[in-house]
C-alpha cells in the first residue's frame, strides 16, 4: 500500500504541509517495501484554480490508497474519493510521525472535506 503525505519538504523529517492541492510536496511511502518517492507539487502551489483537482490526479497515478494531510478541500476531496483513495486529515508533526501514526492505528479517515472551497467553487 502507498501512502501519501503532504510536506513542506522532500524528506520524512519535514512537517506535514497542512495543505492538499497547494503542497510544496508529496512524500510517497510503499508500506510494503520502505521506499519513499517525493512528489514536487510546484506546478499547483500557485495555481489560479484547480490545484486540489490537479494534485489528486497525480497522486492517483502513482498508486497512492491513503492520502495524510492538513487540510483538503471539497473538490481534492471528491477527486481522491472518485479514485478509491482514503484522506486522512488533521495531521500535523513530521511525514515520519503521520506515517507511524497511520501505521498504529491512530488516525480515522475523513468523511467529508474539512475546509470551504477556495475559489467559491463546489
Amino acid at each position: 500500500m502507498k501512502v501519501a503525505v503532504t510536506a513542506q519538504g522532500p524528506d520524512l523529517t519535514s512537517s506535514v504541509d497542512p495543505h492538499f492541492g497547494r503542497a510544496k510536496q508529496f512524500v510517497v511511502v510503499d508500506m510494503e517495501t520502505g521506499a519513499v518517492e517525493v512528489v514536487d507539487n510546484a506546478q499547483n502551489v500557485n495555481a489560479a484554480q484547480g490545484a486540489g483537482i490537479q494534485a489528486a490526479q497525480a497522486i492517483s497515478q502513482r498508486g497512492v490508497e491513503v492520502v495524510l494531510t492538513g487540510n483538503c478541500g471539497p473538490n481534492a476531496f471528491r477527486t481522491l474519493s472518485a479514485a478509491g483513495i482514503q484522506v486522512y486529515v488533521g495531521i500535523q508533526g513530521t511525514v515520519a510521525e503521520a506515517i507511524e501514526q497511520f501505521k498504529a492505528g491512530q488516525l480515522s479517515p475523513a468523511g467529508d472535506a474539512n475546509v470551504a472551497p477556495r475559489w467559491g467553487m463546489t
